[in-house]
C-alpha cells in the first residue's frame, strides 16, 4: 500500500482541539492491535523529525506512516473501513507532523507537546504523565537504532533522553514511579526536545 512521503513543504497549519480530538477517536476506533492514541503520536512524531542523521522526506511514507495504526493488517484486512477515512488520516498526521517541525524551527518557546494530567489526590495539584508521549517517542527511535545509538551512548544527549527512557519503557525506572517523580521527568521534556532539536540542525 502506497503512502505519500513527507513533504517539508506542506500545510503547517496546526490541528485545531477539534481535529485533534477527530484524529484521537479516529484512531481509536480502528480495529487494529497497537494504534496510538493522540499523545503516543505526538511523541512518535517528534521522534521521527529528530531522528540523527536522516531527513523524514527521504523515508517512504509506508515505512513509517502504518506504524501509527499498529500495520496494515496484512495478511487480515486493512484497518480502515475505507480509503477516504485512510486518507484522511494521513492527512491530519502529516499536518500534525508539519506543524511540529515548524514550530520548532520557527517559533519553539511556543511549542508543547500533548500529555496527559491528572488531578493529585487532593485535587489541589495536578501532575503530567507523558508516559503515552515517551512511548510513541521510543517507536520512532525502534525504527533508527543504530542512528539513535550514539546519542543515547554520549553523555549530554543521553541526559536530554533519560525522561523519555526512564517514562516510556517497559522497564524504563518510572515504570512504577510516584506522581511526583512521573511529573518532574515528564516537565523535562519539553527543554529537552528543544536541545535535541538544536544539536540535530547544528
Amino acid at each position: 500500500m502506497q503512502y505519500p512521503h513527507y513533504n517539508p513543504a506542506s500545510d503547517n497549519r496546526p490541528l485545531s482541539d477539534d481535529e485533534l480530538n477527530d484524529l484521537d477517536e479516529l484512531l481509536a476506533a480502528l480495529p487494529a492491535d497497537g494504534t496510538m492514541n493522540i499523545e503516543a503520536l505526538d511523541g512518535y512524531l517528534a521522534g521521527l523529525l529528530l531522528t540523527p542523521g536522516r531527513a523524514l522526506a527521504d523515508l517512504p511514507g509506508q515505512a513509517w506512516l502504518p506504524v501509527i495504526w499498529g500495520g496494515d493488517g496484512e495478511p487480515e484486512p486493512a484497518p480502515f473501513a475505507s480509503g477516504k477515512q485512510r486518507k484522511k488520516a494521513v492527512m491530519l498526521v502529516l499536518r500534525h507532523l508539519q506543524s511540529i517541525a515548524t514550530a520548532w524551527a520557527q517559533h519553539p518557546q511556543g511549542w508543547e507537546p500533548i500529555f496527559s494530567f491528572a488531578d493529585g489526590e487532593d485535587e489541589t495539584v495536578e501532575y503530567a504523565d507523558a508516559e503515552d508521549w515517551a512511548a510513541g517517542f521510543l517507536m520512532a527511535v525502534e525504527l533508527a537504532q543504530d542512528a539513535w545509538a550514539p546519542w543515547f551512548d554520549a553523555e549530554a544527549t543521553s541526559t536530554l533522553l533519560a525522561p523519555i527512557a526512564a517514562l516510556g519503557s517497559a522497564d524504563g525506572a518510572l515504570a512504577e514511579g510516584s506522581a511526583e517523580a512521573r511529573d518532574a521527568a515528564s516537565r523535562q521534556i519539553p527543554d529537552a526536545m528543544l536541545a535535541l532539536w538544536s544539536i540535530r540542525q547544528g
